[in-house]
């Protein structure tokens, strides 16, 4: 049975530890080629950050197609006739949870009778979408916090903690898909865990010195699991997918002076009119953080840095 992780910074250590011990013995190689070999697994991902996860692992033995294109939105998005006809020949599916795979996953399984799925948020506990809160009169409901109860959240690349129950996984399948390089998969799953619980070091660092003050704004909540790996809070815009109404807006233009935000995170899959509004009136600056970038390490330490410096101290 697969465990389920709800990782947090006081577990990371521990979990690391063991994860780690499910490839001792392996001996660790250098740098994981880039360039698929012309033999290679063919393997398709739901989104980029995933395809740097499974290349970590697969090396050039696999060859990853990624569904959802850069700068596209993966709750809506629908895939291109090409996609479909390289489907057909993948070996593995590696879903994520992100909402169009509800529909999408049947039809590719339609499409390909022996693909194998693999679920990568096997065993990972799933959080509430975050929404702004808004006041309301005595004894008034709050309809739309009932309604997103029921709204996971996605997003469980963007935790490193939580990146290495999907790391397993995924070295996991690919050595039953091809057990004849199961010894190469074991080797880069282990040297992936340390790149893992490097970065998470590096993160913790970046934001060490960030005081009491740990609520950052962003339009679309798709940053929880980091606020959570790292003691953080996001403080979103965005309401169930759709753009705050004038009155919402204006009350989170009040709260966002009072509490002297600075910037406004955006991300590229999403307008920013109501983000803009916001930012104008408060004197605020814009700053694209992308949760879909797919060079995810790289992307994490911009984040920590961007999110440190919205939350230090003006010098």
């Amino acid at each position: 049975m697969m465990r389920t992780i709800a990782l947090n910074a006081g577990s990371f250590a521990k979990t690391f530890a063991w994860i780690l011990t499910l490839a001792v013995g392996v001996v660790v190689p250098g740098a994981v080629a880039a360039t698929p070999s012309a033999s290679a697994l063919p393997v398709v991902v739901s989104v980029l950050p995933q395809k740097y996860f499974v290349e970590r692992i697969g090396g050039a033995r696999v060859a990853v197609t990624v569904m959802v294109l850069p700068g596209a939105n993966p709750a809506v998005y629908e895939p291109k006739p090409q996609q479909m006809t390289e489907l057909a020949g993948a070996a593995c599916y590696f879903s994520i949870g992100v909402p169009f795979e509800r529909v999408w996953l049947p039809r590719f399984q339609a499409v390909n009778r022996s693909l194998r799925l693999v679920d990568t948020g096997a065993g990972i506990a799933r959080q509430r979408m975050a929404a702004h809160h808004h006041e309301h009169p005595a004894g008034d409901s709050d309809d739309h916090a009932d309604h997103n109860e029921a709204i996971l959240d996605p997003h469980i690349w963007l935790s490193p903690p939580l990146v290495l129950q999907q790391a397993r996984t995924i070295w996991i399948a690919l050595s039953e898909v091809d057990p004849a390089h199961a010894s190469l998969y074991a080797a880069n799953f282990r040297a992936f865990v340390n790149e893992i619980a490097e970065l998470d070091t590096r993160v913790r660092d970046l934001l060490a010195p960030v005081g009491n003050e740990r609520a950052f704004m962003v339009f679309h909540p798709a940053w929880g699991y980091f606020a959570s790996a790292y003691g953080l809070e996001q403080w979103p815009v965005e309401l169930e997918g759709k753009e705050p109404k004038a009155a919402e807006l204006q009350e989170i233009i009040e709260r966002a002076r009072t509490r002297q935000v600075r910037v406004v995170f955006v991300q590229p899959q999403f307008a920013k009119r109501s983000a803009e509004t916001i930012a104008q009136a408060i004197g605020a600056r814009l700053v694209t953080l992308d949760p879909l970038a797919e060079a995810w390490a790289d992307n994490l330490l911009q984040a920590a840095a961007g999110i440190r410096a919205a939350l230090l101290p003006p010098t």
